[in-house]
């Protein structure tokens, strides 16, 4: 992977992560997403019933029966380790169209998880198994969508490379919330939404945890490959936009005035068979 392409959008960030399809959810836009950050853990002892040893098949059991057939949940996915901070860590991302849908989801839940597992013996059997797979240690965050979206027009069938970027922003005294989101705009409608190779873009600011100044982007893309080429594409789009070079440097220079320069970078796996 070329290293320009990490340095190239200073102002560019997935999380985790959020695909809400078009097509699935008509007239109803995402207002919240939560992202649990789960550990795996090494400690846990093998069953002597082998289906019980069976992570993804466990998590699909539990998506079928209870989280597809929550109404409040509008999107959910996994999101597996492939460069990231440690190799233990996976993200659960849920989107919701209000707080009051997070809040139903959860009673939602528990009536769904009686109606698969009627016999409280099973299902309390089945729960502990789940969670037996993770460390009891996990971290939430909400996060709210932003604007320059590009979206996904359908579930995707196989797997997908997200790539997460998370920046620390500032808030200059000469500047406004109006102006940011306009300048973002501008910028990523000339970068991300003409890259053929960007399948999808979701950026994304704090809303509830420990950093206010967390802007959080993701990039869904087929393969490790493509971060190449859309490096590339990102340098090209930006000399297309902006062919003169100083109203280019003054458009930056305007644009980055909302960023400390300092970010974080990440790489997941978007797991097809654990999406909603």
């Amino acid at each position: 992977m070329k290293t320009s392409f990490l340095r190239s959008i200073t102002a560019l960030c997935l999380m985790i992560l959020i695909t809400v399809p078009l097509s699935a959810q008509e007239n109803t836009m995402p207002a919240y997403l939560t992202v649990t950050t789960l550990y795996w853990n090494m400690d846990r002892e093998e069953s002597d019933n082998e289906a019980d040893n069976n992570w993804l098949e466990i998590e699909k059991e539990y998506l079928e029966k209870v989280t597809k057939k929550n109404e409040h949940i509008m999107s959910a996915s996994f999101y597996m380790h492939l460069y990231s901070p440690t190799n233990l860590e996976s993200k659960y991302v849920q989107v919701y169209s209000s707080w009051e849908a997070i809040e139903k989801a959860q009673d939602r839940n528990v009536e769904l998880e009686k109606m698969a597992w009627p016999d409280e013996a099973k299902r309390k059997a089945f729960m502990a198994n789940r969670q037996s797979f993770y460390q009891h240690f996990h971290s939430d965050e909400i996060m709210v969508p932003f604007a320059g979206v590009k979206a996904l027009t359908e579930m995707p069938s196989e797997d997908l490379v997200t790539y997460v970027r998370t920046s620390k922003m500032t808030y200059p005294e000469d500047g406004s919330e109006e102006e940011f989101v306009s300048l973002h705009k501008e910028f990523v409608d000339a970068t991300v939404h003409t890259n053929d190779k960007v399948l999808a873009y979701y950026p994304n600011v704090h809303g509830w945890g420990s950093d206010r100044t967390d802007f959080v982007e993701a990039f869904y893309i087929n393969s490790m490959d493509d971060l190449d080429d859309i490096n590339d594409g990102i340098f090209d789009a930006i000399k297309a936009k902006w062919p003169d070079e100083t109203q280019r440097n003054e458009f930056m220079k305007k644009y980055n005035r909302y960023f400390s320069g300092e970010h974080g970078d990440a790489i997941y796996t978007r797991m097809a068979a654990l999406s909603k």
